[in-house]
């Protein structure tokens, strides 16, 4: 209890440090920190000017992981990110091959436009997500922890684009959609930004004590309802299944993986550990099942066509599987 006590402060000063350059969309924030709390990653979806690549910048000073960022571009190739390897000779005449790093070889990477790139570059993340390692001709090269990839993306503008594979959406932990601030969020920011001075922001957390807090996320009890719940609610937006619900049967044309159930018990502990408590709760999976399986879902043509949407058909699904839960 001290520790998670401890650490619950720790991220309370954080948020506070981040909030000074990010204003407002408190919600995007914790999303953010909740996905680097479970060693995941996270896509960060909204308009040009919506300060995505602010929040990666804050995020990565105040967590104290060593940054990079890749601007993502149809020309980018595989060598571009991951590294290559060079012919060097030596002063007595004998070559070799040396291993130049790319930026991969970082704590905290910014994959800026990641659909821009093309599907080849893309896959070339894959394994650095999954494994936390690459391999460069034939030899594999571990990756320093802690590692997590925050890539942004935007929703409008998809003219020379390439959409992700739904293999590599499936490697991000959640999907953070950063929408348009209210009016008076908006005012802020205005005044913070346009004047002499840009907030402050300073190390709270170092990258070995990120480790230590996602060990620790590990271990936090998580109750059978939550559990169950989780189950419920992944194996219902499974079309073609018995346990789908109308809906899902109807309107969706595949659905998550077990990796999905994966990512929502570590997002509610997260949530749970944001807040100061010391287990989840069945609203947590609620609130959080929207960011977890917008991306690991896809709607069919027709529900498309008649103008449904996901975050709503899964939202709908959530409440109907908490009350089914409630009143068994």
């Amino acid at each position: 209890m001290s520790e998670i006590d401890a650490l619950s402060a720790k991220l309370t000063q954080a948020k506070e440090s981040v909030t000074r350059r990010f204003i407002g969309q408190n919600q995007v924030v914790d999303l953010v920190f909740s996905a680097l709390l479970c060693g995941g990653h996270a896509l960060l979806v909204g308009l040009p000017g919506m300060g995505k690549t602010r929040l990666v910048d804050a995020m990565s000073t105040v967590m104290g992981l060593q940054g990079a960022r890749v601007q993502f571009t149809p020309d980018l190739m595989p060598a571009d990110i991951l590294g290559s390897e060079v012919l060097e000779t030596a002063v007595d005449g004998t070559r070799s091959f040396r291993f130049i790093q790319g930026p991969v070889f970082c704590q905290l990477l910014l994959a800026d436009e990641i659909n821009r790139a093309s599907p080849r570059t893309q896959s070339a993340l894959l394994q650095a997500m999954q494994e936390k390692s690459v391999t460069i001709a034939g030899q594999a090269h571990k990756l320093t922890p802690p590692f997590h990839v925050l890539a942004t993306q935007n929703p409008l503008e998809q003219e020379g684009t390439y959409p992700l594979p739904e293999a590599q959406l499936d490697r991000f932990l959640v999907q953070v959609d950063v929408e348009y601030p209210d009016r008076d969020t908006e005012r802020a920011i205005l005044l913070a930004t346009t004047g002499t001075q840009d907030g402050d922001v300073h190390a709270v957390l170092t990258a070995d004590e990120l480790i230590d807090a996602q060990a620790l996320i590990r271990k936090m009890p998580v109750g059978d309802s939550v559990v169950e719940l989780i189950l419920d609610l992944v194996r219902a937006c499974r079309p073609d299944t018995d346990e789908a619900s109308n809906l899902v049967s109807t309107r969706v044309a595949w659905g998550p993986g077990p990796r999905a159930a994966q990512a929502l018990m570590l997002m509610v502990r997260a949530r749970a550990l944001l807040d100061g408590r010391l287990a989840p709760s069945v609203q947590d999976v609620v609130d959080l099942a929207g960011p977890v399986l917008i991306h690991r879902m896809a709607l069919t043509f027709a529900a498309r066509a008649e103008g449904h949407s996901l975050n709503a058909l899964i939202a709908q699904v959530a409440q109907d599987r908490l009350q089914k839960r409630a009143a068994a």
